[in-house]
């Protein structure tokens, strides 16, 4: 894959977002995402007890939007996964959008028991699992099932149950498969994730992972805080395939809201309150067009609550948050589902998406399709409405054309004193692609070797040659869009291993004169870069129409002496 670096980074309206939201970030706790969930197994089988009924979800407007959602049944126990521990405690609210996601593993057999608490008016409910084969329980037993036009569905205050066996690994959609205009738009929606059974075994092994787990600081013996990284991951691979390991993983549900429509749900549910359901007048009767969203969420949220923390207290109906974070060479696999009514071009910067798959179905290579995988490179990803896709992505460095750790020739010693210079030492030897692959240990692992010692400017700028007052801006930086930090380099002392005072005329080392902002997010004293993520329709980056809002998102990079916390 060769990366596309600062893509449409040019046009001042995203250099002003870029430097809002880099402040914004120098200012704010870590928070990121991973792929929350519930899982609920007893051998090869995992049952779930879900509900459907009505909230509010909070938008940064300061609106709360009647809607429906899934959630857990109150006297259910459900198991939060990742497994590791979250800083945050999770919650499986009586309803949320979207609704938990539900996290199984191949061959199993998995039973959801559906009970609807919709108002009465809103009539029967249902959930349909697109790519499964479903056995849904229309019966004259309880629950009691009543068969709709695509599936079982269940009456007001009734039970359904459903029934399938996770046949094969992949990211999928569930949602209403009843009055769907209606109650997909309402928030009816939710993720299945299937994990492999088997994990290829090249994916398990140590030299596969390129994160810091267990790794202490770098030129010091004791660990630092943060260390050992906690692994976040449901599994070490996306599918049954030796090509679809992975570092991290995010989850991004991409939806739309007419808020016109959700009123009118709310003023008849409330005026119909406490009808007898079949009787006349007893129904909803709102009208889905013309449609006209106002509100454009990710997981339910919309900037920049997409950046507070999983399972925040001030979203209590929206517990999933959306911040992708990665050190250089990771392999970030992206789960994305189109939940809504309208596709969203969505934009991730910094780099193209491998797509691995699309609904659970792995896109090979048709001459060697148990070693390779064929899935294009995607400039803007699609969020088909109710198609789901896998893909890969990864930042490296390649194709800035200098050198973003900031390196000293080979022997010097820093002026920093953090703890020492743990590049000064380090060489970049190129593997058969270009990149740095020899020892995942080191701090500059995953390096393009092309671009090693090559500072970002040769001639630095400074005062126009008239001898005028003002300072040139400098189109290195302005060009590729302003950087988290202020600092075109990665790590918490990079520009000053890079700085023009040591410049060194005869390898161009250290010829800079630009300087660190001394803004800090986490300890210790953070670094990184912050690539935006967004839809490209741009009215789809507002909240009614402000900007910046709606489906909008931060990729953080960071040096890989910098432990990235997903606990929240």
């Amino acid at each position: 894959m060769r990366p596309m670096n600062m893509k449409n980074a040019t046009s001042m309206t995203r250099l002003f977002l870029a430097l809002v939201v880099a402040v914004t970030l120098s200012l704010a706790p870590a928070t990121f995402a991973a792929a929350p969930g519930i899982s609920s197994t007893t051998g090869t089988a995992g049952t779930f007890n879900l509900t459907a009924q009505p909230a509010y979800l909070n938008q940064p407007d300061g609106n709360a939007i009647y809607s429906w959602g899934y959630g857990c049944v109150s006297s259910s126990s459900p198991t939060f996964v990742p497994a590791a521990s979250f800083a945050f405690t999770p919650a499986c609210n009586t309803m949320q959008v979207p609704g938990p996601t539900l996290v199984v593993t191949e061959g199993q057999t998995v039973t959801i028991n559906l009970t609807n608490n919709l108002p009465t008016a809103a009539g029967n409910t249902s959930i349909l699992f697109p790519g499964f084969n479903v056995t849904a329980s229309c019966t004259a037993t309880a629950p009691v099932g009543q068969q709709g036009l695509l599936t079982c569905e269940a009456a007001p205050n009734s039970t359904v149950t459903y029934t399938f066996t996770a046949s094969g690994p992949g990211t999928h959609a569930y949602y209403s498969g009843t009055q769907t205009d209606l109650q997909i738009e309402m928030g009816l929606y939710g993720a299945v994730i299937v994990l492999p059974s088997s994990p290829p075994t090249n994916c398990a092994n140590g030299t596969s992972i390129t994160n810091l787990y267990g790794k202490t600081d770098y030129g010091t013996t004791a660990k630092i805080e943060g260390f050992p990284e906690q692994d976040f991951r449901l599994s070490t691979a996306a599918y049954d395939h030796p090509k679809s390991c992975y570092d991290r993983e995010y989850l991004f549900q991409w939806a739309e809201m007419d808020p016109r429509i959700h009123h009118q749900a709310e003023a008849q549910a409330l005026a119909k309150q406490g009808c007898s359901a079949g009787t006349m007048g007893c129904s909803l009767d709102v009208q889905t067009e013309p449609y006209h969203p106002a509100y454009f969420v990710i997981n339910g949220r919309s900037m920049p609550d997409l950046m507070d923390p999983n399972y925040a207290s001030e979203y209590p109906h929206q517990p999933y948050n959306g911040n992708p974070h990665i050190h250089p060479g990771e392999l970030l696999l992206i789960r994305t589902i189109g939940q809504g009514r309208w596709q969203h071009p969505y934009h991730e910067h910094a780099n193209h998406v491998r797509i691995l798959a699309r609904d659970g179905n792995l896109i090979l290579s048709p001459t060697n399709p148990t070693q390779s995988l064929a899935g294009q490179l995607m400039f803007n990803t699609d969020t088909t409405p109710g198609e789901a896709f896998d893909g890969i992505f990864y930042f490296s460095g390649r194709g800035l054309n200098w050198d973003p750790y900031g390196h000293h020739p080979a022997g010097t010693t820093s002026n920093n004193t953090y703890p020492t210079d743990p590049l000064a030492l380090l060489s970049c030897t190129p593997d058969a692609n270009g990149y740095n692959t020899g020892n995942p240990a080191a701090l500059n692992y995953y390096e393009w070797c092309q671009d090693h010692n090559k500072p970002v400017q040769v001639a630095p700028f400074g005062d126009v040659a008239s001898g005028g007052p003002a300072t040139l801006p400098d189109p290195n930086v302005l060009t590729n869009g302003q950087w988290y930090g202020g600092s075109p380099y990665l790590g918490p002392d990079a520009t000053l291993r890079g700085s023009h005072a040591n410049c060194d005329t005869t390898t161009n080392a250290n010829c800079t004169d630009l300087l660190p902002s001394n803004t800090q997010a986490n300890p210790p004293s953070e670094r990184g870069w912050a690539f935006m993520w967004h839809s490209h329709n741009e009215r789809e980056i507002t909240t009614n129409n402000v900007f910046p809002g709606g489906m909008l998102m931060m990729l953080l990079v960071d040096s890989r002496e910098f432990p990235i916390d997903e606990s929240n």
